[in-house]
């Protein structure tokens, strides 16, 4: 009897297997390769099977059955992965000029005359994901977050059907050990026209775009939500690849489409600059009858050697570029131009529009960027324009119709007082900006709060614009360091604010404590310091107590960090109230948190170089061997640089570096200090 309950059991595991298999296939045909081979009805007949067999011998459930795409309870807060290999950004080309541009770059980088062969893959406008398969099973998935540290949206990923839960095998194309697939996760057309219309229909917002709703969906913390919206993903590029190896980037993508992984099927090699942007042009042809967005083409070089002699500058590949359509445009009046006051005190002309749609985006808003702009343009009140998306997303102002004015039209001019605080504007001499001088400006403030506990600074949740605007305008929020001090109970107290939702921004709040110091950094919305800007900061000073104490000279021997950036820093940390806001968050219980320092010993140890004209070697590759043996590498000369490198064309370094009596290298003299023989 035993024995036949086993075989009994064995038979049931082989059948579930099989069905597993069976399932997981047409999964691929169909939402991979756009292929079925079997009918609907015969595809859920074969599910109901296998949902039916894992009710009934629960022991035999897997994560990686095809029936877990229901999606996991809901989750107090995503979890932060660190990405293994950076998830860089693209550098844009707006026009042809700029695309031939790149490509003359790439070529004289590579010293080859004849055309270089491009991967062209239409450019999805949605969100940018990782997805980690160890031994073709899927382990972890994030999104891009910023390039260094994602969110863990594991459960969500789950949940979309192009997203294998198990490579699939074959002879061919052994699955790797570890596979960071990325990809584009993004919401279809046709499904984001029907999801608003239900939530019109049930008295819910609507998403501004397919992007839009794409991140929204993903970042669900209950993942039964996200299983309810129909995402799809589409994968383009790696991270780490280990148990396998490419010598294209095209027979990279031949392997992720035989692992099960959807690849876009507009993907095409183009033989040099010509017919890349042929193949552009017929993509922007194509654009309106997609069923998704795309804003352009990118273009990367197939060969995976030439990638690698190319390498990286700063946050973005040598040998990739984003190829954008030209922006759309819409024409609409200017209702009004009034002055926005940023947490600098910078005041901003924006322009109030008569809501324009523009490329399916709904536009009342259009920055006007300064005075002069405004001048040079002659934008008036009452104004007919032309409004374009950069990069079809940032709206700006560009052309008047003059034709079209009545008579009625009014210049606009900077208020003399500011519209918030009512202190003194002023626009100092040389400057184009207008700035309020107002040390106590709410907007000011509210700006500050805003910027620090954004997203990429300390990432606070839950408090957003309309929070902030309550905690200043009540007083209850005065400096950075007064957010920590803050109660549930007065919270509570606040607009649209409940018990639980005070809760739990108070707990967002505590959890916030310990950022990253480059996050800490970037937070303190210092002018000129972005977020690789404040990675580098980190890097170098660890500490916060150190970047204040540190002099211009200090400043710039950090890499990229010129003379300019460097006032901007000291000036910042100079200011009193500053260093009583550090001294303030110090004794609340912030501790940013320092990556450990790289370890640099070797023959250049404790040796300042400055690089200067066009290397043979990538200029990241010569920066990278130059630490590697100890030196550092800045942007600017100073009394601490030992060694100026100049390659061809150098110029203005090499001849300050003459002058202050500076030692200059060429390339050949560089390999010597490096062998340890200069």
């Amino acid at each position: 009897m035993a024995k036949t309950e086993t075989d009994a059991g064995q038979a049931v595991a082989r059948e579930v297997e099989r069905l597993r298999h069976e399932i997981t296939e047409h999964n691929v045909r169909y939402h991979v390769h756009d292929a079925p081979t079997i009918s609907d009805a015969d595809y859920d007949q074969l599910f109901r099977r296998l949902v039916e067999l894992e009710e009934q011998h629960p022991e035999l459930r897997s994560a990686s059955s095809p029936t877990q795409r229901v999606g996991a309870a809901p989750a107090e807060r995503f979890g932060a992965v660190r990405h293994t290999v950076p998830m860089l950004s693209l550098d844009n080309a707006m026009s042809v000029d700029e695309f031939r541009e790149f490509d003359a770059r790439v070529r004289r980088l590579l010293r080859r005359d004849e055309p270089v062969e491009y991967v062209a893959e239409p450019k999805l406008d949605g969100l940018a994901i990782e997805v980690v398969f160890l031994d073709g099973e899927l382990s972890i998935a994030s999104t891009r977050g910023d390039g260094f540290t994602g969110e863990d949206v594991t459960a969500n990923v789950r949940t979309i059907r192009s997203v294998p839960l198990r490579l699939a095998r074959g002879a061919s194309r052994p699955v790797p050990q570890r596979l960071e697939a990325r990809g584009e996760v993004i919401f279809p057309r046709a499904a984001f026209q029907q999801l608003n219309a239900e939530r019109r229909e049930a008295g819910e917002s609507t998403f501004a775009n397919p992007r839009n709703a794409a991140a929204g969906s993903l970042r669900q913390l209950d993942a039964r939500i996200t299983a309810r919206r129909p995402l799809e993903m589409f994968f383009h590029s790696a991270g780490v690849v280990e148990g396998a190896a490419f010598e294209s980037h095209a027979k990279f993508l031949d392997a992720l489409r035989g692992w099960g992984l959807k690849i876009n099927p507009l993907n095409r090699i183009c033989h040099g600059a010509d017919d890349l942007i042929a193949f552009q042009a017929d993509i922007a042809a194509q654009r309106e009858t997609l069923d998704y967005e795309v804003d352009g083409v990118v273009a990367k070089v197939n060969s995976v050697a030439m990638q690698r002699r190319l390498g990286e500058v700063s946050r973005s590949p040598r040998w990739a570029i984003a190829f954008k359509f030209k922006a759309q445009r819409g024409q609409t009046r200017v209702r009004n131009i009034v002055p926005s006051v940023g947490r600098t005190g910078i005041l901003t002309p924006v322009a109030e529009l008569e809501p324009v749609s523009v490329a399916g985006v709904t536009i009342s808003n259009a920055s006007l960027h300064n005075m002069d702009e405004v001048e040079r343009k002659d934008v008036r009140i009452g104004d007919m324009v032309i409004i374009e998306r950069a990069g079809d997303v940032i709206p700006y102002v560009v052309e008047v119709l003059v034709a079209a004015r009545t008579g009625t039209e009014r210049k606009f001019s900077m208020p003399d007082r500011c519209p918030v605080c009512g202190s003194e504007v002023i626009r100092e001499e040389g400057a184009a900006a207008y700035r309020c001088i107002g040390m106590q400006c709410p907007a000011k403030r509210r700006e500050v709060i805003r910027h620090f506990a954004s997203k990429h600074a300390l990432d606070i949740d839950g408090l957003g614009e309309k929070l902030v605007a309550q905690l200043v305008e009540r007083g209850m929020v005065t400096d950075l360091a007064d957010i920590f001090s803050l109660t549930a109970e007065q919270l509570a107290e606040l607009e649209r604010m409940g018990a639980k939702s005070a809760g739990n921004l108070v707990a967002a709040i505590q959890a916030s404590k310990r950022p990253t110091l480059a996050r800490f950094i970037y937070g303190l919305g210092i002018p000129q310091v972005g977020e690789h800007v404040a990675e580098l900061l980190a890097e170098h000073f660890g500490s916060p107590d150190a970047l204040a104490a540190a002099d211009e000279d200090a400043l710039m021997g950090v890499r990229e960090i010129g003379p300019e950036t460097a006032r901007e820093i000291r000036a910042f940390f100079q200011l009193p109230q500053n260093h009583q806001t550090l001294a303030r968050l110090q004794q609340a219980g912030v501790e940013p948190q320092a990556a450990p320092r790289r370890t640099r010993g070797g023959p250049l140890r404790g040796k300042t170089f400055v690089l200067t004209g066009t290397l043979s070697s990538p200029r990241e590759v010569v920066i990278d061997r130059i630490e590697a043996a100890g030196g550092k590498v800045t942007g600017s000369i100073s009394r601490k640089t030992e060694y100026v490198v100049a390659g061809e064309d150098a110029g203005s370094k090499l001849n300050k570096a003459r002058q202050l009596g500076i030692q200059v290298l060429d390339e050949r003299d560089l390999e010597q200090l490096l062998a340890g023989t200069g």
